[in-house]
């Protein structure tokens, strides 16, 4: 019985380590974190009186969009170069 309940646990634990993996690497949490970031900043810029706030404020998200497609290769090469290190 016991150990039918640890199996049960991991497996429960394994859902959700499975379900945060998916939520990181969603196209729907980055999109979310790129529009976030406009409209802050554009918020602040157009509160600033910034020459053209909605257009500048497209440079930190599309930063941030090219970063998240270059992490997936960067990670793999982190894993292949380092991590076997350890």
């Amino acid at each position: 019985m016991k150990i039918e309940r640890e199996v049960e646990l991991l497996q429960e634990r394994n859902q959700k380590v499975e379900a945060d993996k998916a939520w990181e690497t969603s196209t729907f949490r980055i999109v979310t974190i790129a529009c976030i970031t406009y409209t802050i900043i554009a918020s602040v810029f157009f509160s600033l009186e910034v020459a053209h706030p909605f257009s500048n404020a497209l440079i930190p998200p599309i930063g941030y969009l090219v970063s998240v497609q270059s992490l997936p290769f960067l990670k793999r090469w982190w894993i292949r170069t380092e991590y076997k290190k350890y």
